[in-house]
């Protein structure tokens, strides 16, 4: 690549933040495809569907809104997705546009540390799986406890050895999670057309399943919900949507992630969505009350071999899913801060111990708190950035970037010593409406602590940030031009 040749010898360069050569750049339409596949069947995604019936909606309802939430954030995934395809750039190369070649370093630990809280929850489940295999061997073992602020010791103990397994597939090298991979794409699909077939089954066939009604006795109460919950699906790939880069920077063609990424997100992420209200609707029949918690509904089954063989698979799964979705991008943000002194390996060890400090057991511990103060907090924001860096490609550079200068300290990018101070201030603006209603819902402030209309907007935050953000860097940087 003819512009990044001078550029080998700059510290803002190391081996996997450099542009990927068009000779290197090798994904397909089905490598994309593939990948959102295998990145939607994950625990997470049946969770998020199954707390919505938990909450009071019916499974069109939930499905309906899982699908239009994916088709929204689609949006801003493809968009972002060009500039990796165009320049073989990675997402915090692509964020030094418009925030500086320091000033990316914000953007690009702001989605690192949530990647980080995505980690803990990942091998929480990893580890929570452990105890209920123990304990279907041992069934005097009592319920996991998280209502105090830590679990009772043998299921902190099971955290703990998930979790250093993840660090030594880590220092092993990603290119040993290949073959887990392989099998989360065999075994996840079958565990799901399994546990859907039971649900049919023991619920008496689909029909009592969908003819639950919803909870919301009016469209006030109803909407109440749903926009909330519309803007928990969009940031639950908000993440993605910004270092989309990290991946299609290997594409073949622009054609090529745009048809992989349609084809594999909306509908997998759809379909497995529907496995789980089927089953978190079917366990309200069989056990009498909703259990959004897939762990804990496998935890009741009769068969020891059943509840075995369904841990161990969740286990494999999910530590395969947390390496490739979880690791590969915060360590790329980590190593962004200093390219020549932080690798892959000490990037990946960063994010597992922010992962613990997280807290997840207790993000994971409420279907409330798993939407309202996991999901929607930090789309607040994610939102944000990818306003700004939408805005600045598409609408001040028109699609053009000097690679080169991407990686120097004295180039165009420089800005005000490697900050640009309008994107930093459409930052805040997007995030700060967002701020009281936060507040408010991990009850810090009173409800009469601000305005109503304020607080609300914190249901909206991705679309608040995005959109303010957005406006404003576009209003200030004509200004300045």
């Amino acid at each position: 690549m003819n512009d990044s040749q001078n550029i080998h010898d700059s510290t803002l360069i190391n081996e996997d933040l450099a542009p990927v050569p068009p000779s290197k750049r090798t994904w397909g339409t089905w490598n994309y495809a593939a990948l959102w596949i295998s990145m939607s069947l994950c625990i997470p995604t049946y969770t998020m569907a199954s707390s919505m019936i938990n909450n009071g909606m019916s499974w069109w309802q939930a499905v309906l809104t899982i699908f239009i939430g994916n088709a929204i954030v689609l949006v801003p995934m493809l968009l972002n997705g060009h500039a990796g395809a165009k320049y073989g750039i990675p997402f915090p190369v692509f964020a030094r546009a418009s925030f500086g070649t320091k000033g990316a370093n914000i953007p690009a630990m702001l989605r690192a540390i949530v990647a980080c809280g995505w980690f803990g929850i990942q091998t929480w489940i990893g580890g929570e799986s452990l105890y209920h295999l123990i304990r279907a061997w041992n069934p005097s073992l009592a319920e996991i406890d998280t209502s105090s602020l830590f679990p009772q010791a043998l299921p902190m103990v099971c955290f703990g050895i998930f979790w250093l397994l993840n660090m030594f597939i880590i220092y092993k090298g990603v290119e040993s999670i290949r073959k887990l991979l392989v099998f989360k794409a065999i075994f996840l699909p079958i565990a799901a057309i399994a546990l859907f077939c039971w649900a049919v089954i023991a619920a008496k066939g689909l029909g009592p399943i969908l003819r639950e009604p919803s909870k919301f006795t009016d469209s006030a109460s109803f909407f109440k919900f749903f926009f909330p919950a519309l803007t928990a699906v969009v940031g639950f790939w908000a993440t993605l949507s910004l270092n989309i880069p990290d991946f299609t920077r290997y594409s073949k063609s622009q054609k090529a992630h745009i048809k992989g990424q349609a084809i594999g997100l909306p509908p997998s992420m759809t379909l497995f969505a529907f496995v789980g209200v089927v089953v978190t609707s079917a366990s309200a029949i069989i056990y009498g009350s909703p259990e959004w918690d897939p762990v804990k509904l496998a935890s009741h089954f009769e068969s020891k071999v059943m509840v075995t063989f369904a841990m161990i698979g969740i286990i494999i799964s999910t530590l395969a899913t947390n390496i490739a979705a979880n690791i590969v991008s915060p360590a790329n943000d980590f190593s962004n801060l200093s390219p020549t002194k932080i690798n892959f390996k000490t990037g990946g060890y960063i994010t597992g111990i922010i992962g613990v400090l997280i807290f997840p057991w207790k993000l994971m511990s409420d279907p409330n708190g798993y939407i309202f103060t996991w999901l929607i907090a930090y789309s607040s924001l994610l939102g944000p950035i990818g306003g700004i860096m939408i805005v600045d490609y598409y609408f001040i550079r028109k699609k053009e970037l000097a690679v080169n200068e991407l990686y120097q300290h004295n180039g165009r990018y420089k800005f005000s010593n490697g900050f640009n101070p309008i994107a930093i201030i459409a930052l805040l603006a997007g995030i700060l409406p967002n701020v009281p209603g936060f507040l408010l819902n991990i009850k810090i402030v009173g409800a009469d602590a601000v305005p109503t209309w304020i607080n609300e907007l914190y249901h909206y935050a991705w679309f608040v940030g995005f959109f303010v953000s957005g406006f404003v860097y576009w209003i200030l940087t004509k200004k300045d031009r």
